[in-house]
């Protein structure tokens, strides 16, 4: 019997010839993140496994809003020398971790990394399996290794060819809006099919982000030429693409047309609450707030088409719009294009690269009774500030042309 995209992987990493579904087995992991060194110090252990593996990034709270937070960065700092950590990316040096770690090679296909943080899922965009192992951590940082009970794999097959405006945020609402927010519950998902091949590494880095909603313990996409087109002066280590077999078993096999996809919003509470956005056209949804930003649609392209939708625009008066592109390497290439300058233009607030508005600690919290229409992951009671407050999930397009008519319409009337 062959094996899925994980399972060869874990296997791998197991030092073992096969493995199965619900198989325990330990792996060797390639790479960590370091955000669980505090607890590695109260523990008495004094150095970590491989300080050229340990990747660390302080992006939630950052810059610090209160002083208990600059007294855990200040804490940080002190760590980082004290374990030699090599790749450490200090706000203004980085960005938002799932983005930043990848540009700086952590990721490659075939490799196995266990994160801090539940969007770790992201990484699977680069053919690698990558899942958050926060509880774990510690033990990870000191030995390098980690248990994993082998998942269950599930097949999506994306078929069709994806219409004009339509990303890879309206391709994951509206998987979600089908399967529900469960179907991947401690699975590993691998997307496959002609609009995989099609999204190209941002949009399909979208899907993987949100692997996490949709319960998936890997979100997985097989490498490509877009693949090592990314990973090329940045990945410096050999690596093979990994494929499943095609007589891999697996739990289950969707298939969606897409060919007929139209752009995708999720009502408040739930990322698995999409809806095609021409369907609330007639609610006349008042937004407040606008953001685009978050790790999981802040890229180049994501600001691309926000700045060609505001060009000569401007945002709605009764609406504040932030942006908070992924990276500061984004940050600066879009600045070099021209894309910040036209949004800028245009109304909106251009903040750093940070987890602020999306993670609700601070940078654009919403009070009660406010609506935001955002392209980020969550969309949960209470995400972005008050719990009386409402989050609707959208791509980049539909939430810059929502942000200049004041409510939530479909990004192809301005188009």
């Amino acid at each position: 019997m062959g094996m899925t995209i994980a399972e060869k992987i874990l296997a791998a990493h197991a030092g073992a010839d096969s493995v199965k579904p619900g198989q325990y087995i330990w792996c060797k992991v390639d790479a960590t993140s370091g955000h669980r060194l505090p607890e590695l110090e109260a523990l008495g252990v004094d150095r970590v496994w491989d300080k050229d593996k340990v990747f660390m990034v302080d992006d939630h709270q950052a810059p610090p809003p209160t002083i208990a937070v600059a007294n855990k960065v200040k804490n940080l700092r002190r760590l980082i020398k004290k374990y030699d950590i090599t790749n450490f990316f200090e706000y203004g040096r980085g960005g938002i971790l799932h983005q930043v770690f990848a540009e700086n090679g952590m990721y490659a296909p075939g490799e196995l990394i266990a994160q801090c943080d539940s969007h770790s899922t992201a990484g699977g965009v680069f053919n690698a399996c990558v899942t958050n192992a926060n509880l774990d951590a510690v033990h990870v940082l000191a030995f390098g290794e980690l248990w994993f009970r082998v998942p269950e794999s599930v097949r999506v097959v994306l078929n069709g060819t994806l219409p004009g405006w339509c990303v890879g945020k309206d391709v994951i609402l509206k998987v979600a809006s089908e399967l529900g927010t469960d179907f991947g519950l401690y699975k590993s998902v691998e997307y496959v099919g002609p609009v995989a091949s099609q999204m190209t590494i941002a949009q399909r880095w979208t899907v993987s982000n949100m692997g996490v909603e949709v319960g998936a313990k890997f979100a997985l996409f097989e490498g490509d030429e877009k693949t090592d087109a990314f990973l090329e002066g940045r990945v410096d280590r050999p690596y093979e693409h990994v494929s499943g077999d095609a007589d891999a078993s697996y739990a289950a096999e969707y298939e969606f047309d897409l060919s007929d996809l139209t752009p995708m919003v999720a009502r408040p509470g739930d990322p698995g609450n999409g809806v095609p956005v021409e369907s609330v056209r007639g609610e006349r949804v008042k937004i407040d707030q606008a953001f685009l930003g978050s790790c999981t649609n802040a890229r180049l392209e994501d600001l691309e088409v926000a700045a060609k939708i505001l060009d000569g625009k401007k945002v709605h008066p009764d609406v504040r719009m932030l942006v908070s592109p992924s990276s500061q390497n984004v940050f600066g290439e879009a600045l070099k294009a021209g894309y910040l300058e036209t949004l800028l233009e245009a109304g909106a607030l251009v903040e750093h690269s940070t987890c602020g508005p999306c993670y609700g600690g601070h940078l654009g919290i919403l009070g009660d009774g406010e609506t935001c229409i955002s392209s980020s992951n969550r969309n949960f009671k209470g995400r972005m500030g008050s719990p009386l407050s409402h989050v609707w999930l959208a791509s980049p397009a539909t939430v810059a042309a929502s942000a200049l008519a004041g409510e939530i319409v479909d990004p192809r009337e301005f188009l």
